[in-house]
């Protein structure tokens, strides 16, 4: 009896992992349950990016207006593949948008923007990355949809989509308005 045991067993064990793996196929990886929902934004203040005469404060987040954050860097790739739906939702929608450089040059970042359009209306420059890591991000490009009382009510991790903006984003600034 031992003897087969010791043959079923592994074959068990693979089975077992081999669920759980399967398992784990479903799962969105954006899907990341985060720590600041609910939660006023964290305290930072930074300062500019060159050429720009407003660095971002918190206080620039709670004054009212819902707002979306966007973390984002002139060296990150998929910062561009979200570029053009930042720049729609601020020219075409009217949201209000604010950027934080992420751990980026500052003279690049307005190099960058010069380049490919300013959707932000201020913008600060977390050259050291605290900030980043006060918000709880795990890299660029994420995006905070936030209240008019400085309250984070969502955060999306990766490239923006328009499935987002409609599923989640969109909805979320509607509700803030109100």
């Amino acid at each position: 009896m031992l003897k087969r045991l010791i043959y079923v067993l592994p074959v068990l064990v693979f089975l077992a992992l081999a669920g759980v793996f399967l398992t784990g196929l479903d799962l969105d990886p954006r899907a990341v349950p985060s720590g600041r929902i609910d939660k006023p934004v964290p305290a930072f203040a930074l300062r500019p990016i060159e050429g720009r005469e407003q660095g971002l404060a918190a206080a620039d987040l709670a004054d009212g207006r819902p707002v979306l954050v966007n973390f984002f860097a002139s060296w990150c790739v998929p910062c561009l593949a979200e570029h053009p739906l930042l720049m729609k939702m601020a020219r075409e929608e009217g949201v209000r948008i604010v950027g934080i450089n992420y751990k980026d040059r500052p003279e690049d970042a307005r190099r960058w923007l010069d380049r490919h359009g300013d959707p932000y209306t201020r913008i600060g420059a977390d050259i050291d990355g605290r900030t980043g890591i006060e918000f709880g991000i795990s890299g660029v490009p994420e995006t905070f949809v936030v209240d008019g009382r400085g309250r984070i009510l969502a955060q999306h991790i990766g490239v923006l989509t328009e499935e987002a903006l409609e599923d989640r984003i969109r909805p979320l600034l509607k509700e803030a308005a109100e």
